[in-house]
């Protein structure tokens, strides 16, 4: 049970990482990943909220993270970019579905950048598949709530 506490921490911060580092930074270092360039439906890949800056925040803050709480780094760099790998395609989504970027699409938004790290990290860490689910619900709650509190705090933009 402690590791999926853990692994729940992990994804938080992978996620929670780029927020701040957008919030901290700023315009500073916010290339977007796709350079602007538009898929062959003319709407962008990903969207200019899709940053290198953001995935190394992440990849960052959840490796050294990992450590602090008595994992390998190894873990929190497979759950940093788990979790961006899914956000990414969350987006690349969401644009075919023609939803501008940062607009929220509850569940496409939370799903994937949980997911993807949990079953990346799962068996490493001996988390069930009912751990799995635990992991992704209580990802889904707490980032509402969390995006909320940190959109009162003028640290998001949005409240989603």
């Amino acid at each position: 049970m402690i590791v999926v506490g853990q692994l729940l921490l992990l994804v938080l911060i992978a996620n929670g990482a780029p927020v701040i580092a957008r919030y901290l930074f700023g315009r500073r270092w916010d290339r977007a990943l796709d350079g602007g360039r538009r898929f062959v439906d003319g709407r962008p890949w990903l969207g200019p909220s899709k940053t290198i800056r953001g995935i190394a925040a992440a990849v960052l803050c959840t490796s050294v993270a990992a450590v602090v709480i008595g994992l390998p780094a190894s873990i929190g760099l497979q759950v940093a970019l788990g979790a961006m790998l899914g956000d990414l395609l969350s987006s690349f989504t969401k644009r075919r579905l023609g939803i501008p970027s940062s607009a929220m699409a509850l569940g496409l938004d939370q799903i994937p950048e949980v997911l993807s790290p949990a079953l990346l990290v799962s068996s490493e860490l001996g988390i069930t598949p009912i751990g799995i689910v635990g992991v992704v619900t209580a990802f889904v709650v707490l980032g509402l709530v969390l995006s909320r509190i940190l959109f009162a705090l003028n640290i998001r933009r949005r409240p989603f």
